[in-house]
């Protein structure tokens, strides 16, 4: 998120703002123990140095969704430290908005960010966005639409207010009210979870299109639980001045990826070669550091990786 809360009431309030505002340039949206060291930052990394590779760039110029030298990037922007907005409320920053400002700069093309929900980003690929770049976790499910390029690798972690009022154990949650993103991986867990309890103890998944709904439903005592992505719950958890904290260890840690039209092999290949060239020189976990999240760091970018933990 892009203010330091100071108070619960500060956080829904922050939240319900970011809401409010539009997306910098283009818009298609409708209306702990973590591993991340988040630092309080909304500055970008400056990848204005990065150069042109030209035969990177000759390859996604060929691809079959690149238009007007640009490249498109569908987000969603409320999850920080991945990506969220600036205090300015237009400006995207993160770690994800970073990457793709690099791999753009890479293949000679102008970056534009699309702010998107999270949902519907997998089936806009290849119409709407060339790339999805958003924190997502590689999945069977998710490459029957789409090709992936990893990028990066996270697990899941549960957060609750301080002190664990609700005296919750992440071993059963049967009972707890869970707040989840829409469409993302823990939203699928939670509803497994929810399936398994008893009639009488019946566990309640509370659904969200923005990952930030979900953090103040705990923080204003709606919700018992949320469940993100560790490096985003660690986020979460670092900007309320310890009125979250994690609960348990960090979960089934697995690749995220980029996400591309499926069959396009041009842009499959130009994509992976940029954030290998990236990690090779050094740029891509300097990024990382700078979002103090370089614990998720893989050191191989892969089309359709098969092993995806």
């Amino acid at each position: 998120m892009s203010l330091k809360f100071k108070s619960f009431a500060a956080l829904a309030l922050s939240a319900a703002m970011m809401f409010s505002v539009a997306a910098c340039g283009t818009t298609d949206s409708g209306d702990a123990k973590s591993d991340s060291k988040a630092k309080n930052t909304t500055v970008g990394y400056d990848v204005s140095t990065i150069k042109k590779d030209d035969e990177l760039a000759k390859l996604a110029a060929s691809a079959k969704t690149v238009k007007d030298g640009e490249l498109s990037v569908g987000m969603e922007l409320s999850y920080a430290p991945a990506e969220f907005y600036a205090e300015d409320g237009k400006t995207p920053v993160g770690y994800d908005v970073d990457m793709s400002k690099a791999i753009a700069q890479t293949l000679g093309l102008k970056p534009k960010i699309v702010s998107s929900m999270f949902d519907t980003i997998v089936p806009s690929i290849g119409s709407k966005y060339d790339l999805g770049i958003t924190a997502m976790t590689i999945t069977e499910e998710r490459l029957q639409s789409v090709d992936f390029v990893s990028y990066y690798r996270a697990g899941s972690t549960w957060a609750v207010q301080k002190g664990n009022p609700k005296k919750l154990d992440t071993s059963d949650m049967c009972g707890a009210k869970i707040a989840v993103q829409t469409g993302t991986v823990q939203e699928d867990e939670a509803n497994k979870i929810a399936n398994g309890c008893k009639a009488d103890k019946k566990a309640e998944v509370m659904s969200y299109k923005r990952q930030a709904e979900a953090a103040t439903a705990v923080a204003t005592g709606k919700a018992d639980v949320f469940y993100a992505d560790s490096p985003v719950a660690g986020y979460a958890i670092s900007q309320t001045d310890g009125q979250l904290e994690a609960l348990g260890d960090v979960e089934g840690v697995a690749k995220q990826g980029i996400a591309i039209k499926k069959g396009d092999q041009q842009l499959d290949e130009a994509v992976q070669n940029a954030v290998q060239k990236l990690m090779d020189d050094g740029t891509y976990m300097k990024i990382l550091k700078h979002w103090g999240v370089e614990s998720g760091a893989l050191d191989k970018a892969e089309i359709n990786p098969t092993d995806l933990n």
